[in-house]
């Protein structure tokens, strides 16, 4: 599995002489640069941040009435907002409020959705939805999502946390409405990352410095959701691959681009 993987650490800087890195510069998203390849057999992108958010979506005890779940409820939007039902899932009987789980061990909480789904399951079937606290996965900001290239929901991608080497595959499982910034994960990729217990209320136990991010769009493609752990895993280690691997990628994160 790619997840817990330890890269080792990148001797010197780029040799820009012996050029492995057929990535180039692609686009500035707030602040981020991001680069892709050119190659259509294997289409890749990456980016290097040091921010990070914690999500909670997805997980049958993220929201609760009272504010015990996992994460607050006003960043679930309610009851206030008019996007929370992008978040929550409304209730059939009253529209105006959101949907209370009826039975089960998470019995009174809400139900948090995530963008990406198991269309086969009901809306009220809490599997239906990406767990984030089972699941790696990354959330794009809806104005990155919108712009040409970037790819599905359900695509595979790889994060490396620079300074400890660690490694997790991840798939794309949800949008954030506003106009976030790069770098919000579940809490299970920042539990993978970080190697300690992760909070969304207060981002503690977060992964800190520079996270590498590699992403395949239009993996979702070939590799349809649901995949369990490890095919998420298995995807990501071999894509990597065929873009050179974890070395060549994390040098090609050194490497002084040419500007556009």
């Amino acid at each position: 599995m790619v997840s817990g993987h330890r890269v080792e650490p990148v001797v010197g800087s780029y040799d820009q002489d012996v050029d492995p890195c057929h990535f180039t510069h692609w686009r500035r998203y707030q602040g981020t640069e991001l680069y892709k390849n050119d190659d259509d057999a294997q289409r890749a992108y990456f980016f290097v941040n040091d921010q990070v958010a914690v999500d909670a979506g997805g997980a049958p005890n993220a929201y609760h009435p009272e504010d015990k779940g996992l994460d607050y409820l006003v960043n679930a939007g309610y009851p206030d907002s008019t996007w929370w039902p992008d978040v929550l899932v409304s209730d059939p009987k009253n529209q105006s409020v959101a949907y209370l789980q009826p039975s089960g061990e998470f019995e009174g909480y809400f139900i948090s959705k995530t963008t990406l789904e198991d269309q086969d399951k009901s809306v009220f079937d809490v599997q239906r939805y990406v767990d984030a606290t089972t699941v790696p996965y990354v959330v794009f900001p809806s104005t990155f999502y919108k712009q040409s290239g970037t790819g599905l929901m359900g695509d595979i991608g790889v994060a490396i946390h620079l300074s400890s080497g660690k490694m997790s595959g991840f798939v794309v499982a949800d949008v954030d409405p506003g106009r976030a910034d790069l770098g919000e994960m579940s809490i299970k990729l920042a539990e993978s990352l970080s190697g300690k217990t992760a909070n969304p209320k207060n981002e503690a136990g977060a992964p800190k410095g520079e996270i590498l991010y590699i992403l395949f769009p239009y993996s979702a493609r070939e590799h349809p959701w649901p995949l369990n752990i490890d095919a998420i895993q298995r995807i990501a280690l071999s894509q990597l691959k065929q873009v050179g691997g974890k070395e060549t990628v994390v040098l090609c994160s050194a490497k002084e681009f040419d500007p556009e």
